[in-house]
């Protein structure tokens, strides 16, 4: 089951994603290499083959994996921090 992302941690991860966006995309691919290679995989792959424009839908995709993990981090433990 997916934990509860709040209205509270949803503005909590906007603020550190949208202060400043390419640093912010760049930390996350490194730590998506780390955490979970497989899902960054996906996400390129995905961006790559979308008639979209590709950095905005990984973007939207890192966005959204940041705030499934952090409030997965909160249910556990009470804590947004990675």
């Amino acid at each position: 089951m997916l934990p509860i992302i709040t209205e509270e941690l949803s503005a909590l991860v906007y603020e550190e994603v949208f202060k400043n966006i390419p640093y912010w995309r760049k930390k996350m691919v490194s730590h998506l290499k780390e955490e979970n290679p497989e899902i960054n995989s996906a996400i390129l792959e995905i961006a790559k083959r979308t008639e979209l424009d590709p950095k905005a839908v990984a973007l939207g995709a890192y966005i959204t994996y940041r705030l499934v993990e952090a409030a997965a981090d909160e249910a556990d433990n009470g804590t947004t921090e990675d």
